[in-house]
């Protein structure tokens, strides 16, 4: 029994067991080392067009297109904010591009949930078919739907407006949204919805009351997706806004870079 404690507490265990801990503390502080480094690495990747637009607009014009391209302006200027203050009223572009981004966005919130909650909770002939349908419809290019709509929205007097940019909206916002509201409608319990019918809840009610408030990823993804692709929209404005003062900023955008970019030829 005394030579088991000997054995137990002799020096070399400990040291072995001293060893084996600075070993793991050691591979645990390579590990972490690493995981940052390729962390670092790949924020820089990211980070490095942010870095390119921001450094980009304060060298000068002959600057900015030589190459091979420099990541440090040789002269710092801030002449271009200066030109590019002066030459467009981008307080009107932005007024209108918040007006149509907001109008599409609470369009597209209420209508696609609306949408998605009657898929998914009501019970009426045809609801797979039409289902179907509207996914379908995901196939189909804007491209092939321009000329029809166009069409149509210079028969009732809507070019040069606002309202083929949010109307639209209004009606479903987009079958990406129904399909992707409606995913998460389903896995909501069905008790729920039961227990809120017995208590005499109406249909509008328990969307309102229960289906919205448990969906807010949901809505929040609906949400990102829907101000991104209004506030980067190019080719709506394009097709039907033609007053000057109606432009959105992505039209502002190009038209300046137009104009500067012959001033830079000239």
């Amino acid at each position: 029994m005394e030579s088991y404690r000997r054995l137990a507490v002799s020096p070399s265990m400990v040291q072995a067991a001293q060893a084996t801990r600075r070993r793991a503390r050691l591979m645990r502080l390579l590990e972490r080392v690493l995981t940052y480094a390729a962390l670092v690495l790949a924020s820089a990747v990211f980070v490095l067009p942010f870095w390119w637009m921001l450094i980009t607009s304060f060298k000068e014009l002959q600057e900015a297109y030589r190459y091979p391209p420099t990541f440090f302006p040789h002269s710092f200027t801030l002449e271009p904010y200066r030109l590019a203050w002066e030459f467009e009223p981008w307080l009107l572009f932005l007024r209108n591009t918040l007006t149509i981004v907001v109008g599409c966005l609470v369009g597209t919130v209420l209508t696609s949930t609306l949408c998605a909650y009657g898929f998914s909770r009501l019970r009426f002939r045809g609801r797979d078919l039409v289902f179907v349908v509207i996914l379908a419809s995901m196939m189909l290019p804007n491209q092939v739907l321009l000329i029809p709509t166009y069409i149509l929205f210079r028969q009732i007097g809507w070019l040069d407006s606002f309202k083929p940019l949010i109307i639209p909206a209004w009606f479903g916002g987009g079958a990406f949204n129904i399909f992707l509201m409606r995913q998460f409608f389903t896995s909501i319990p069905m008790d729920m919805i039961d227990a809120a019918r017995i208590d005499g809840s109406s249909e509008l009610g328990i969307w309102l009351r229960i289906m919205l408030p448990l969906s807010k990823p949901a809505i929040t993804a609906v949400t990102v997706f829907t101000i991104q692709q209004h506030w980067n929209d190019f080719f709506g404005p394009l097709i039907y806004l033609n007053s000057a003062n109606k432009q959105t900023l992505s039209l502002g955008l190009r038209l300046f870079q137009g104009v500067l970019s012959e001033s830079g030829s000239d």
